[in-house]
This record gives C-alpha cells, structure tokens and sequence, in this order.
C-alpha cells in the first residue's frame, strides 16, 4: 500500500509549485520516493527534527530547498511548509 501525500494548504503547494526547476524536479522525484517507500528516505534525504516533525531536504544546482512535514495514520504524509 503507498503512502498519501497531503499539502497543509494551497500556500505550501504554491511554494513547490514555485520552486526553481531542478529543485522542482528533485523535490517531486523525492516525493514519488516518499510515496512508495514511505517518510523515511534516510539521509541527506529527511531528517527527524523531534516530536514528530521531518525535514525534506531538496538540493540541485540552483541550491537548497528543505519542506517541513509530519506523519499520519493510515500512512499519510503532511507536507507542511516549505523553506528556500
């Protein structure tokens, strides 16, 4: 069974939608990964911050891109913000 994918908002899906175009890419190749394999790419891919929250680190040539996002039951995946 794969995994959900869900944005907090239509403002975090705006900021991917937004990001330059290889970290676009990256961002949703990384994604399709979480989809299949679940939250836990390991790194430099996500990174636990605590209490439940992941980091999505995007990197690519025009630079850095990380997106915030939490785990749900039922193996729904949160994006929740997303920083550049």
């Amino acid at each position: 069974m794969e995994w959900n994918i869900y944005f907090y908002n239509e403002q975090v899906k705006e900021q991917i939608a937004t990001l330059p175009k290889c970290l676009k890419a990256r961002c949703l190749a990384l994604l399709d990964r979480m989809r299949s394999d679940g939250a836990n790419l390991g790194s430099p891919h996500t990174e636990s911050m605590g209490d439940g929250l992941f980091e999505l680190r995007i990197k690519a040539q025009e630079g850095i891109a990380r997106a915030f996002f939490c785990t749900l039951v039922d193996k729904k995946i949160v994006i929740l913000h997303r920083v550049c």
